[in-house]
């Protein structure tokens, strides 16, 4: 997709971060590493310590406490940008709160507004439903709310998914349920779309960007199960994110080993 150069300029000022560190003398990958192995090179080691110093930053703005609260998994890619130069985008997996975002991270890919604002809507009719539910008291009553709710709710993810539309590098788009009808799942999770990785990328490819090096890493609390730990890294997830990526990507020899 072909972007204007007052478009790209804007993208340039907002999202992009340029290198704080001098890494003219480090060594830039030829190729994008798999986003499933655990290897993670020096550059974007680089840009994972610059992000990780905005975010202790810019997260004294947030009420979110990543101490006392669940961490969050965190995401940066390294660019080439058109004029040869490199830099890096970063994102944060899910989202934060309205009252807690930031300019500076890649947002996702799902336009909220679209369909004059579904997914508010149809998510303020379940909330009422549930509320019904908890307020009913005849068996049959209770039971046609619940069947009435979960209708909606399969509804409303079906209609959502419609409206994840990620580009691959031939700038090509697809949504999610066609993307995962054509893979081994079949049908996209809850939270398909929302990881680090296909959204990077997608915001890369999108504006001409050559993606050179991918990371994730956790930030914060360790999760109840302890297998997240401050800093860490840790590769994509394979049920939401390995069909996207691999649509994403064409899956052209850019993985070092398709199966690790």
């Amino acid at each position: 997709m072909i972007k204007t150069k007052r478009e790209y300029s804007i993208l340039n000022a907002q999202y992009i971060f340029d290198f704080g560190k001098d890494v003219s003398s480090t060594e830039m990958p030829t190729k994008l590493n798999n986003p499933f192995s655990d290897g993670v090179s020096q550059i974007a080691r680089v840009a994972a310590e610059e992000f990780q110093h905005f975010i202790s930053e810019e997260s004294k703005l947030w009420k979110y406490d990543f101490d006392g609260q669940k961490g969050k998994m965190f995401g940066v890619l390294v660019i080439q940008k058109k004029d040869n130069s490199f830099g890096y985008l970063g994102t944060i997996s899910g989202k934060l709160s309205r009252t807690e975002s930031c300019n500076k991270f890649i947002p996702t890919v799902f336009d909220d507004s679209v369909g004059d604002y579904f997914i508010n809507r149809g998510m303020t009719e379940l909330s009422e439903i549930s509320g019904q539910i908890k307020s009913a008291t005849d068996p049959a009553s209770i039971k046609s709310l619940k069947e009435n709710s979960k209708n909606k709710s399969i509804a409303l993810q079906r209609r959502l998914f419609q409206n994840y539309s990620f580009i691959n590098l031939s700038g090509r788009k697809k949504n999610l349920l066609e993307i995962f009808r054509e893979s081994s799942h079949a049908s996209p999770p809850s939270g398909a779309g929302e990881c680090t990785a296909p959204k990077l990328l997608h915001c890369a490819i999108e504006h001409g960007l050559k993606p050179i090096a991918l990371a994730e890493f956790w930030w914060g609390n360790s999760d109840k199960k302890k297998e997240r730990l401050h800093k860490s890294f840790y590769p994509a997830c394979k049920d939401k994110c390995r069909p996207i990526l691999e649509y994403m990507l064409e899956d052209q020899g850019l993985f070092e080993s398709r199966n690790s």
